[in-house]
């Protein structure tokens, strides 16, 4: 991966997010996923409102995988790295990595596939001029 096909999205890990030993619950790594995806698509100029609403387009999560590699913590500062892995006609790949600030240890790994959807969760072709702006 190259510094252009990455994004790194900061977040501080909320006490909501912890058990009672204050380690993060597996299941909100898909939730950081997502903030990193929104984050990569909007950083490309993708803007998720127009797909969806102007041309009734969603991308709906078909696969969705992560290996936990390390604890998250309460209060720990995060970076969810995030990159394209496979663009298709009428799919995505997303991969992930979240890492601890301070030393940048790999905590996650990830996957996520969409599959490009109208309305009626038919599946379509992601317009041209979206591919494009995802692209690295």
């Amino acid at each position: 991966m190259t510094s252009e096909s990455v994004t790194e999205t900061p977040l501080r890990v909320r006490y909501a997010e912890t058990d009672q030993m204050g380690i993060v619950y597996h299941a909100n790594f898909f939730v950081w996923f997502e903030v990193g995806r929104v984050d990569y698509c909007r950083r490309r100029g993708l803007d998720y409102h127009e797909l969806e609403q102007q041309q009734g387009l969603h991308l709906a999560v078909c696969e969705a995988r992560c290996r936990y590699i390390r604890p998250a913590r309460f209060d720990e500062e995060i970076i969810v790295q995030t990159s394209l892995k496979r663009l298709r006609r009428r799919s995505l790949t997303f991969s992930y990595r979240v890492l601890r600030m301070t030393d940048r240890a790999v905590l996650a790994e990830g996957e996520t596939v969409h599959i490009v959807v109208n309305r009626d969760g038919r599946p379509r072709s992601l317009p041209a001029s979206f591919a494009r702006l995802l692209q690295p």
